[in-house]
């Protein structure tokens, strides 16, 4: 199950204008929601994904506001490059550029969203023996 659902859209823009853009076929909002949570999942990796945007048969297990309404502008912007010249698309550019650098920022760690669960840590065994090795070079000698 996505995390937004087409008709979540609707607190971002109006539903009679993405019936307008997509000319009543659903399947292109569901295309644009799911390039926007594949979009979001590039700058989120370290973070727990399955309970942030549940799989294809679970819901997620956080619902959290913010990661909606970013997931929503993404969506938005990749819904309006449909869109005739009645939408001004340098107001969803921003919206759709502020999502993005606040993906950014939490991937770098400048932004710590609460709540949200990181990724469970794979733990490889350490190899057998206690030795270590290491070499170099031979040391170089030039006389002039």
């Amino acid at each position: 199950m996505a995390i937004i659902t087409p008709g979540d859209l609707n607190t971002h823009v109006y539903a009679e204008i993405v019936t307008e853009i997509t000319r009543g076929d659903d399947t292109i909002t569901t295309r644009a929601i799911e390039a926007a949570i594949q979009e979001a999942k590039m700058y989120l990796s370290r973070f727990d994904l399955t309970q942030l945007f549940g799989t294809d048969t679970t819901e997620p297990t956080l619902e959290d506001a913010l990661l909606k309404s970013l997931i929503k502008d993404l969506s938005c912007w990749h819904l309006f490059r449909l869109a005739n010249a009645s939408i001004d698309n340098n107001i969803n550019r921003s919206f759709y550029d502020d999502a993005i650098n606040t993906l950014k920022n939490i991937m770098n760690g400048q932004l710590m969203p609460e709540g949200w669960p990181y990724a469970p840590q794979t733990t490889t065994p350490a190899p057998d023996g206690d030795t270590i090795s290491w070499s170099s070079q031979v040391k170089r000698s030039n006389y002039y």
